[in-house]
């Protein structure tokens, strides 16, 4: 073997054991890089412009935001009466309820006692009458009146049908129907008087009915 052909181990060529870069690794653009790129920008751009419009600019911008915020407190002032004024609202209302109940109650008292001490005097006739049977038919006559002109007084009416009238649901209580010489469906006999108050019925007046005898013909016939 010549010495051209012999091999050392020297000779061999060593293995590459280095691998490529992982491509993934590659690092992304600094953020710090890319905020610089955007002053050198807007730093080349203010050198274009002229430093007047630029300061009048500023001077735009601030009077805006001294604007928003002026208009912002007077908002917050704003929101702050209206909460106040609804406050003094619901106190007032409040209030209001309250003197409306004591009014009312005091009314009632009022016109209770009112009535009493009408009714008083209508008590005293009527016991002087009682006290007095010789004269006992006129005194019940005069007291009965007495009651009758504190009723009117009052506002209070007297219901009192008439036989023969027409019966009125809303002002008469029908107790019976009855044989009588009125005619059919209207008022026969009144048991009871009503009353009527301020277009309120206070109690209806009882009443008994005349038959309608012309209908009960009618229907004989009709079922012959």
């Amino acid at each position: 073997m010549t010495d051209q052909e012999s091999v050392t181990p020297e000779d061999q060529p060593a293995d590459d054991d280095s691998e490529p870069a992982d491509a993934d690794e590659a690092t992304e653009p600094d953020d710090s890089q890319e905020r610089d790129d955007q002053i050198e920008e807007l730093a080349a751009d203010l050198d274009e412009r002229d430093p007047t419009d630029v300061a009048a600019e500023i001077v735009d911008l601030r009077e805006t935001v001294a604007d928003r915020d002026a208009e912002l407190a007077d908002r917050e002032e704003r929101i702050d009466d209206l909460e106040s004024a609804l406050k003094h609202t619901k106190a007032d209302f409040q209030n209001y309820k309250k003197r409306a109940k004591r009014d009312k109650e005091q009314y009632r008292e009022r016109a209770t006692r009112d009535l009493v001490e009408r009714l008083l005097d209508v008590r005293d006739n009527l016991q002087r009458a009682l006290d007095h049977g010789d004269d006992l038919e006129s005194g019940l006559e005069s007291t009965l009146r007495q009651f009758d002109q504190v009723f009117e007084s009052e506002g209070v009416e007297r219901v009192d049908p008439v036989p023969g009238d027409a019966v009125d649901p809303e002002r008469h209580e029908v107790l019976a129907t009855i044989d009588a010489d009125q005619p059919g469906g209207t008022v026969a006999e009144v048991h009871r008087a009503g009353y009527v108050m301020a277009g309120t019925v206070l109690r209806p007046a009882q009443v008994a009915v005349s038959e309608d005898t012309e209908a009960d013909e009618d229907a004989e016939t009709t079922d012959e």
